[in-house]
């Protein structure tokens, strides 16, 4: 156990300050499956976003849209910042790797997918943008 906390807490001391300035911001979309809202975010509550962070993602926002006539499953919809894209291709590589992700993503998908569809924008700052605060 203090090995683990140990190593976490090196890899996050690695980790490069982001600058808000100049962070690479991705907007994601997930359209839930049907009758699966409540399920996707208990797994985002519940696991998702410490393995973000463990994985050198910055957590920024998390907005939920409930089920509609446009969105039947309703949406996830959050944004992540990172220090460059080369940092978000190295971050997603390494979660998608993870074993913990890969035991919590099966077992939450034990009746079916939760996600029928991602949708993914890449952005940066705005000169003209109010200041944002990214917290680590």
């Amino acid at each position: 156990m203090i090995a683990a906390l140990t190593t976490l807490a090196l890899a996050q001391a690695a980790q490069p300050r982001l600058d808000p300035r100049t962070a690479i911001y991705e907007l994601r979309i997930y359209h839930a499956a049907p009758g699966k809202l409540d399920a996707l975010s208990a797994r985002f509550r519940g696991h998702t976003l410490k393995l973000f962070e463990r994985h050198g993602m910055t957590n920024v926002a998390y907005w939920v849209e409930q089920p509609n006539e446009k969105s039947p499953g309703g949406r996830v919809v959050y944004v992540l910042a990172y220090p460059s894209r080369e940092a978000r291709e190295k971050a997603w590589a390494a979660f998608g790797a993870d074993p913990e992700w890969r035991a919590v993503a099966a077992a939450s998908e034990a009746n079916g997918k939760l996600v029928e569809r991602v949708e993914s924008i890449f952005m940066t700052q705005a000169d003209y943008s109010p200041p944002i605060r990214l917290v680590r």
